[in-house]
């Protein structure tokens, strides 16, 4: 079907419910305290994400805009992709670059994009429809972190575009199980362009996380005004501080909110207080960056042959090329 967006639903009613509660009991039990990132994203953290990409200290989407634009007609003509599917498609701007070349090149048929996000996939669904009428546009709520739901009917070759550098927010641990959910929901033939931020000057990278405008500080707050609203907890925004730091030895920027002073929040929908000391943080995301030996390795191990490797000019973020392998190879040359 063309013209029109279809929406579908990959989560049991409640899940999101049931994940938040189950989240925030561990996370704020814990020691460290955690609470894992996807908690920014209601509507109002959504904006203020899209407002953290047009500031000057953030580079990675419009490092990672500059190589699509300059690479989009190579993609199309090395995948010939007939489905793009796009993970976390959020706002799907980037998207279209994909998707006007993969149309100029005469073979991309249906577009599909997986997010947590009902009303972000369904308002980038519907500008689609409209700017693309004969394409078929569909969208999946799902969580990336337990069900990638790549659809298995749409037509191959598929070209699965996992960008933004969200690879990053996963941890050491859970990416190589990300490799495999992704590694079983591809055939032959289909393949993975993956965008990652690179390691790089930490003067460079921490502003990038804690803007001169404060936007950074209000998106990571966001998450405790999410807990207000879902679970009627009563934390004080302004008793916590924005902090971003790079771990040198992790290779990746953490950001975390810090307690100002000693405090007991209450919880009622949980029935607990979550206790803090005075300079107590949260970790509320991690951020790694790359290094291209150790991704090509990485990706390796998990069942994917890098093919193509790009960079900015400034060689700040890297857009790559893989597709699956029918065995585990060693890393090898990659072409620039």
């Amino acid at each position: 079907m063309t013209g029109r967006f279809d929406l579908t639903r990959r989560l049991p009613d409640g899940y999101f419910t049931d994940a938040l509660h189950t989240d925030v009991l561990k996370g704020l039990t814990g020691r460290p305290k955690t609470l894992p990132p996807k908690w920014f994203y209601d509507a109002r953290g959504s904006e203020l994400f899209e407002e953290i990409t047009q500031l000057p200290e953030y580079y990675p989407t419009r490092a990672e805009h500059a190589i699509l634009t300059g690479r989009c007609d190579e993609i199309a003509a090395a995948t010939g992709a007939r489905t793009l599917v796009e993970l976390g498609s959020g706002s799907s701007r980037k998207t279209r670059l994909l998707l006007d070349s993969l149309l100029r090149h005469g073979t991309l048929e249906a577009y599909a994009a997986l997010d947590v996000s009902a009303d972000a996939l369904r308002e980038a669904g519907e500008q689609l429809c409209r700017d693309y009428p004969g394409l078929r546009v569909t969208g999946c709520v799902t969580d990336l972190e337990t069900d990638l739901g790549i659809p298995e009917t749409a037509p191959g070759p598929r070209l699965v575009a996992f960008l933004g550098g969200t690879l990053g927010n996963l941890g050491g641990e859970a990416r190589p199980a990300f490799y495999a959910a992704l590694r079983a929901g591809l055939r032959p033939g289909d393949a993975l362009l993956l965008g990652a931020d690179l390691v790089k000057d930490p003067g460079v990278l921490v502003p990038a996380y804690d803007d001169a405008q404060g936007v950074t500080a209000e998106f990571n707050k966001n998450v405790l005004r999410v807990l207000n609203r879902e679970l009627g907890a009563r934390f004080d925004p302004a008793a916590f501080r924005h902090v971003a730091v790079w771990n040198e030895r992790e290779e990746r920027i953490e950001m975390r909110l810090r307690s100002l002073r000693a405090q007991a929040v209450e919880l009622p929908a949980l029935e607990m207080t979550a206790e803090f000391e005075e300079g107590e943080e949260i970790l509320t995301e991690i951020a790694v960056k790359f290094r291209r030996a150790a991704l090509a390795d990485e990706l390796a191990r998990g069942g994917f042959a890098l093919s193509h490797w790009w960079t900015d000019e400034e060689g700040r973020f890297a857009l790559m090329l893989a597709e699956p392998s029918p065995v585990r190879p060693g890393p090898g040359p990659l072409s620039r």
